[in-house]
């Protein structure tokens, strides 16, 4: 089923990377956008961006610093919109919302959301563009009925294909740590501290406004 699932996120965002171009190449002068600039970002200049893909459990240091195994299954599905406002041609921040689950050996499953702000700087190479961000923000965290309400701080690194005016195309990764510091009775429980990382590999959708 989860597997599913995730297949089928990434069903939609191919449709939307196949449809969106055909409806937007109507809209637009080709000449026109043969003198492609980076001016096309001037403060104000405001971006919203679907993305859709994977997540991988990396690296999990549990309480005393030690590194050992932990029982998520390698691949799970993750998905979030992010809101980016520019300041310039390059400076931008915004903020976001996403999700992800991932399974565990023993078939139950781990559901992780993300409310943050971000911000970043974006690079260009013709109709390339590079973007780099930073994002912070608070991570509610579900697992075989219990609950825990924790932070995150994720570095993500973009490629995007400026196919018009209004929509860009690309493909994102990024590397998300979740610390958790438990509280048990009203008493910190250092013995049951952990940090899980992720990495993620997500297919994503810009419209420029």
């Amino acid at each position: 089923m989860r597997k599913r699932c995730a297949l089928g996120l990434l069903l939609v965002l191919c449709r939307l990377l196949v449809a969106v171009p055909t409806l937007s190449a109507q809209e637009w002068d080709e000449g026109e956008w043969d003198d492609y600039n980076f001016d096309l970002y001037s403060p104000g200049d405001q971006t919203i961006v679907i993305s859709l893909g994977l997540i991988f459990p990396t690296v999990f240091v549990y309480s005393g610093g030690s590194v050992r195994a932990h029982n998520i299954n390698p691949v799970g599905g993750a998905g979030s919109i992010s809101y980016n406002y520019h300041l310039g041609r390059h400076l931008f921040l915004g903020g976001e919302i996403g999700g992800s689950f991932n399974g565990t050996l023993a078939k139950n499953n781990l559901f992780i959301w993300n409310f943050g702000i971000r911000g970043g700087w974006q690079f260009f190479f013709g109709r390339f563009e590079f973007p780099v961000a930073l994002a912070f923000g608070m991570a509610p965290q579900s697992y075989i009925g219990n609950g825990y309400l924790g932070i995150y701080l994720r570095g993500q690194a973009s490629a995007f294909f400026r196919f018009n005016p209004e929509w860009s195309f690309g493909l994102n990764t990024d590397w998300t740590w979740y610390p958790q510091r438990p509280v048990v009775d009203g008493r910190r429980r250092p013995d049951m501290d952990a940090d899980g990382n992720f990495l993620g590999l997500t297919l994503a959708a810009r419209y420029h406004f």
